[in-house]
């Protein structure tokens, strides 16, 4: 069983390997789906349940991430995997994913909550 620090630094890892199986022709739709999920959250400055919020905050980050990294890992094929970590280890020099592009999502969805709640007690 391998400890925390050793799971975070391997977590840290796979996020690059993951960016680049996303841009991989060989990597089937479902896959590039999660791993557009993954990368986006991992990059997010928005994370779906904020860090101030005690506990929840940070156990979201704890917990979502390294389950949307396994299951996006399980859902590429093996050689396209191999060959995304072979190319991960300089990535964020070359290829570095722009920070607010992945943030639009939860943004959206913030917001398509905030207007939900709104319209429930506007009623």
């Amino acid at each position: 069983m391998s400890s925390i620090k050793e799971r975070a630094k391997q977590l840290k890892a796979d996020i690059p390997a993951v960016f680049i199986a996303l841009k991989d022709r060989e990597t089937p739709f479902f896959a590039k789906a999660l791993a557009a999920l993954t990368v986006g959250y991992a990059l997010s400055p928005i994370d779906l349940i904020p860090d101030f919020i005690p506990v929840l905050g940070y156990l979201d980050d704890l917990l979502l991430l390294p389950a949307l990294v396994a299951l996006t890992v399980r859902c590429i094929p093996a050689d396209v995997w191999a060959r995304s970590r072979e190319r991960s280890s300089n990535i964020w020099q070359d290829e570095k994913p722009k920070r607010w592009y992945f943030a639009l999502p939860v943004l959206l969805f913030w917001l398509l909550i905030a207007w939900l709640v709104v319209k429930a007690v506007w009623r």
